[in-house]
């Protein structure tokens, strides 16, 4: 049966509520009207043209707006005066005003009741809860020190004094652990300086009652900031997330105090989630000289992608700082050789596989040059570099790491002579195996190229005699 709709965007037969816009379904939590596609349209379009329904600066309520400090994806922040108690403040409103749906609420008070209830010191307080002209707000303690990614933008922080403030930071996390709170995006901009420079968590809007998950929590949004959120936070498994997570969100922004970039940046929010997905993070030490082998090895182990790698806890990460700090042995340990090579088989599982057909396939023709060669001297074989026929740097870097497996391999068979890697490496891309084997004094040359297609990889091998420059065999 054809569907018509009325204005309100309901469907005439009682069914599922349509955009007025674009006819699509709307979600039973969506706002009325449109559906998510369009809203979202609509509220670019009204951030473009500054028709947003944050309050301008002036009077709201008992609160003078002096000016604005942030902006996320909750809510606007600004430094304002409360006028009955004559102090400045910093209030949050909801940004999406009458575009906010019943879920925008529901997280937006969750974020103010869940910050309420945690009283410690390095926890931004809450002074008052509310709502005007169809905006939720609420005021919280302004920190004058501001937030500490302008702090990272501008003069930098010392090695010393980024393990102090994460460490500070963990103990506090590690308070709200144990009263059933999450926080969920933990970022540069949601830790407050005051004005001695102690850190300051602030911004429990991702935060939930573990002991109380709503429908809020269980939807698949991707929530938090990309760049800094954990694996299972960027997959939208709200089921893995625990208090590793908010591990994982001290590691990155310690991953930036050290090297000043997150962990993870691409062009678009899509290629940062990917990153954070499917990419091992660059060693600290590679982006600063600077940090040493403990500091790299407890940020590396806080943002590690399977959380069970992690530390168990904030605070076991709170006391391996402490302990750097005090120039005593951390806990953490680098992942061995081993376990790297089981990540990055995962991640490159075809490549993987064809590393030990490679050295087999090579050694059974290095026995074959032995066989074939008079016994009276050892006999000589050089592997030239293999090409890359798809010109990808990907597959170059993968065909050396075999070059160097396969020349391994054939150093082992008894009696026959290896060129060195150094000796080859000059000659990638010749033909003339004639004077290749003349000037490196050798009887055989290997070859070798890989190709790519139907996202399979294609090795090629041959093995010629340069006194002849007769081909020996071919290997696929």
């Amino acid at each position: 049966m054809e569907m018509t709709k009325d204005r309100a965007g309901q469907a005439k037969d009682g069914g599922a509520r349509l955009c007025e816009r674009c006819g699509a379904t709307i979600f039973a939590d969506g706002p009325s009207g449109y559906c998510p596609a369009c809203l979202l349209e609509t509220g670019l379009n009204l951030l473009k043209t500054g028709q947003t329904r944050s309050p301008a600066l002036g009077e709201f309520g008992d609160y003078q707006l002096l000016e604005e400090i942030g902006r996320g994806g909750q809510g606007v922040v600004y430094r304002a005066r409360q006028k009955s108690l004559n102090r400045i403040v910093a209030l949050k409103v909801i940004a999406l005003g009458h575009w906010a749906t019943e879920t925008h609420l529901k997280r937006f008070r969750r974020e103010a009741e869940a910050a309420a209830s945690l009283e410690h010191p390095c926890i931004v307080p809450i002074y008052e809860i509310g709502e005007r002209d169809g905006a939720c707000f609420f005021s919280m303690k302004f920190e004058e020190g501001g937030q500490l990614d302008q702090l990272v933008r501008g003069e930098g922080v010392s090695l010393r004094r980024a393990a102090e403030i994460i460490a500070s930071l963990a103990h506090t996390v590690q308070y709200a652990h144990e009263r059933g709170i999450l926080h969920r995006d933990i970022k540069p901009g949601n830790i407050l300086l005051d004005a001695q420079g102690q850190p300051h968590l602030a911004d429990f809007g991702l935060a939930r009652l573990v002991e109380n998950e709503s429908t809020v929590t269980r939807t698949l949004e991707v929530l938090g900031t990309p760049s800094y959120i954990a694996p299972e936070q960027a997959a939208g498994n709200t089921a893995e997330i625990t208090s590793a997570t908010d591990v994982y969100g001290l590691g990155a922004v310690f991953y930036q105090l050290l090297t000043g970039h997150p962990p993870f940046a691409g062009g678009t929010t899509y290629e940062t989630i990917r990153l954070v997905l499917e990419t091992e993070p660059r060693n600290p030490r590679l982006w600063n000289a600077k940090v040493d082998r403990d500091l790299a090895t407890i940020c590396l182990k806080c943002i590690e992608k399977d959380s069970g790698r992690r530390y168990r806890s904030a605070v076991a990460l709170a006391e391996d700082l402490e302990r750097w700090l005090r120039h005593e042995p951390i806990q953490a340990r680098r992942a061995g050789i081993l376990t790297r090579s089981r990540k990055w088989i995962r991640r490159n599982p075809t490549t993987a596989a064809l590393i030990p057909l490679s050295i087999a396939l090579l050694a059974a023709i290095g026995m074959l040059v032995w066989n074939r060669a008079p016994k009276r001297a050892p006999a000589g074989i050089a592997v030239l570099p293999f090409e890359s026929l798809d010109g990808d740097k990907a597959d170059t870097a993968f065909v050396d790491g075999v070059h160097g497996e396969i020349l391994s391999s054939l150093a082992r068979v008894a009696d026959l002579k290896v060129i060195s890697r150094t000796s080859v490496m000059d000659y990638r891309g010749q033909r003339n195996t004639q004077k290749i084997g003349q000037a490196l004094h050798v009887s055989y040359l290997l070859e070798g190229s890989v190709s790519k297609a139907g996202g399979r990889i294609r090795l090629d091998t041959e093995l010629i005699d340069t006194s002849t420059d007769q081909c020996l065999g071919s290997a696929l």
